[in-house]
């Protein structure tokens, strides 16, 4: 990821010192990029029954309120040396509004809180997370726990099989944001490859799993030779490449746990069929992981693929 000169975060109203703020500021401070934040007030669920003079009034008041608050917030960020302003705006459709400001300002990166939503109610509503991972233009830093405000571990996590990561050139999108980020926060910074070598047909008998084991080591030799390609053309050393055998998410989230990352960069491309019933691979570690992701949209991709 080249120099950060645009953070533009999407500011808690109620929790101005949330984890995404925290994060935000770390990178602003190590990147000396501007901080934008946009605070969005979403009305209350029975505002729309109360009269319309009323509404004025509440609305009013409730972003004069925020406005007061979060003033006080961008004073403190200017004493710290960061170039920060703030707009408070009613919102009564979150994801658009999301998306607005995204376009109008154009950062370097989205920076926003995950919003956790019941599995019940991810099968019929879709999350506004997922919304932003299928849509935003630019890469999205969706942060669940800060406990280091400063990046100190960064996991690439690539797929050098997928057809369309290799045609878009999202692998190299993916290490050259981690790289680049690690490099600004002086981080650690490890690629990751998790390869599931069991497909639906090795399932069956003993005599047929036994016949298919030559292809299989051939297939996860081929897999790995085009992983050891792909991190060497970005000179990352051996001792920072892993290739892991096992289900994606499973072995993302393990490895991610295990390693203390802070923040795991993967990409997206929504698969419109599937993924609006399952989600995608990263749309479904992000509720998985106790860190953050950073997901990484192809370049030149359109809004949904």
């Amino acid at each position: 990821m080249s120099q950060m000169r645009r953070i533009l975060l999407v500011g808690h109203a109620e929790q101005r010192q949330s984890a995404a703020f925290q994060r935000a500021v770390s990178l602003a401070m190590a990147s000396g990029a501007a901080l934008h934040i946009s605070v969005l007030v979403e009305p209350f669920m029975t505002f729309p029954l109360l009269a319309i003079e009323l509404r004025e009034q509440i609305r009013q008041s409730v972003l004069n309120e925020q406005r007061r608050r979060w003033g006080k917030e961008i004073e403190i960020l200017r004493d710290k040396g960061i170039h920060a302003t703030c707009s408070v705006v009613w919102a009564e459709n979150l994801h658009e509004e999301i998306i607005r400001h995204v376009q109008e300002i154009q950062p370097d990166m989205l920076v926003k809180d995950i919003q956790r939503e019941p599995v019940l109610k991810r099968a019929f509503v879709t999350p506004l997370d997922w919304h932003l991972l299928r849509e935003c233009p630019v890469p999205l830093h969706l942060v669940n726990d800060a406990r280091h405000p400063r990046l100190q571990v960064v996991v690439a996590a690539v797929d050098p099989t997928d057809p369309e990561a290799q045609y878009s050139g999202l692998n190299d999108q993916i290490i050259t944001a981690g790289a680049g980020l690690a490099t600004q926060c002086g981080a650690e910074f490890q690629l990751l490859y998790v390869y599931n070598n069991i497909p639906a047909y090795m399932t069956g008998s003993g005599e047929t799993v036994a016949g298919w084991a030559d292809v299989v080591e051939e297939l996860r030799s081929a897999l790995h030779q085009s992983f050891v390609d792909l991190a060497e053309r970005h000179g990352v050393p051996a001792e920072r490449r892993h290739f892991i055998v096992g289900q994606p998410v499973t072995g993302i989230t393990k490895f991610a746990e295990e390693t203390q990352a802070d923040v795991v960069v993967m990409g997206r491309i929504h698969r419109k069929v599937l993924d609006k019933f399952i989600g995608s691979t990263t749309e479904t570690v992000l509720y998985r992981l106790s860190g953050s992701v950073l997901a990484i949209r192809p370049k030149d991709s359109d809004a949904e693929t």
